[in-house]
């Protein structure tokens, strides 16, 4: 995989914005591979596409491309609201590719996918409407809550300028595909919640009582459920039924 960026496509273009679009999509339709099922190219979709860019023949997994020249952070601006939430209902949100790049160099710093099934509710933040002097007054745009995906859901492919076994990517994806089983955006959100809650105690064995150190903000989350310690337990469960934790009795658990 190369990570230069091949910059003699915008030699005639002035716009930073058009610069950094032409090379960071040519970059992803001439470099880069398909995650979930590892085919080595990717097709481009016509511009204009509503929320995706890039597909694989393959698998017909979708994809959409967000690069930026900073270090992703807590927020990804997204397209409306209104849309993402009736795609997340429907269960048609592409695969999300996070693109790093350094433009003094013309290179790829870090790739990273995360797999559609990470995408729930509580990670879209809906943003204020635009004001009435704006063009489109009244539009409502969100953010995607990137540090609310668990690390599980940021699949690297390049990191820290260095490009990642491909064989250790496709088994970090399949890892994770059971999550898309659980078609209902609020109990796979509440699979997803209680993966970040194990991730944040960062360690591979846990207890049962650990977990309820975090049933308040479960809580928050989940405002409608008054049951949240069952279902933190029923959550474990399908988690360890889909050999992403195991038993070892007693109330405790080894990530596996």
């Amino acid at each position: 995989m190369k990570l230069e960026f091949n910059k003699g496509l915008v030699a005639t273009y002035t716009s930073p914005t058009q610069r950094a679009r032409v090379l960071t999509e040519s970059w992803v339709h001439a470099n880069a591979y398909c995650p979930s099922c590892g085919c080595n190219s990717l097709e481009k979709y016509q511009n204009n596409r509503p929320a995706t860019d890039f597909f694989c023949s393959d698998c017909r997994e979708d994809f959409e491309l967000k690069s930026q020249k900073s270090a992703f952070g807590a927020k990804i601006v997204d397209g409306a609201y209104d849309s993402m939430i009736r795609r997340l209902r429907s269960s048609s949100v592409p695969n999300l590719f996070a693109l790093n790049y350094d433009s003094n160099n013309g290179r790829v710093c870090d790739l990273v996918a995360v797999p559609s099934h990470f995408f729930a509710p509580s990670i879209i933040e809906r943003r204020k409407p635009l004001a009435e002097t704006a063009r489109r007054a009244g539009w409502v745009g969100c953010n995607i809550l990137f540090s609310q995906i668990p690390r599980s859901g940021r699949v690297a492919i390049v990191k820290e300028g260095v490009p990642v076994q491909k064989t250790d990517v496709l088994a970090a994806w399949k890892r994770m595909l059971f999550l898309r089983e659980q078609a209902k955006p609020e109990i796979r959100g509440w699979s997803l919640d209680v993966i970040k809650c194990i991730e944040k105690l960062n360690k591979t064995e846990f207890s049962l009582t650990e977990i309820y150190r975090y049933e308040s903000e479960l809580a928050a989350l989940h405002p409608n459920n008054k049951n949240i310690r069952p279902k933190i337990r029923q959550r474990l469960q399908v988690l360890r039924d889909a050999g992403y934790l195991e038993f070892l009795g007693r109330g405790n658990y080894r990530v596996v």
